[in-house]
């Protein structure tokens, strides 16, 4: 059986699947593709305004959801694996998705963040399951929505507290 190449690195998957090679950082490759996002979606909410914003946010999500399901298909069967850590362009457009429930504010734009991490992190009911029932390129990219739900969760709760 022949071994297969790493992705080259001028391959389109490469770049986009690691979000310009952010996901190659060592320690935290999630993290960092959940920070690289951050000031995207500051750019583009500020861009459309505090209306508009966060619908072109969320259509930059859903626009980035099949571009993700493709580099990460293309680097997972390159990289031999279901879920290559490097692979960060989920947890960008899942942290988009988080963004676009919170105004364009440091405070809030940490605390979905934070939340969206922990979530992610966690993996709580069901996306552990849900993560061994889709191996691939399909439950690399969905299993962050579902941390996204619960980062909404958490988010909606605290703003009831916090007067925004």
């Amino acid at each position: 059986m022949q071994k297969k190449r790493p992705l080259p690195l001028l391959h389109p998957a490469f770049w986009i699947g690691t979000v310009f090679g952010i996901g190659r950082i060592p320690l935290a490759p999630g993290t960092w593709g959940s920070l690289a996002a951050l000031p995207v979606a500051w750019i583009v909410v500020g861009s459309f305004g505090p209306d508009e914003g966060p619908l072109a946010l969320v259509l930059l999500a859903i626009l980035f959801f099949p571009i993700g399901l493709w580099a990460s298909h293309v680097y997972g069967q390159a990289s031999e694996s279901h879920d290559p850590p490097d692979i960060v362009i989920d947890e960008v457009v899942a942290q988009w998705l988080v963004l676009a429930l919170v105004p364009q504010d440091g405070f809030f734009y940490g605390l979905a963040f934070l939340f969206f991490r922990v979530a992610d992190i966690l993996k709580p009911w069901p996306i552990r399951r849900f993560e061994k029932r889709f191996p691939g390129a399909f439950g690399v990219m969905a299993d962050d929505l579902l941390a996204a739900l619960y980062a909404a969760v958490g988010l909606f709760i605290a703003m009831y507290f916090i007067e925004v």
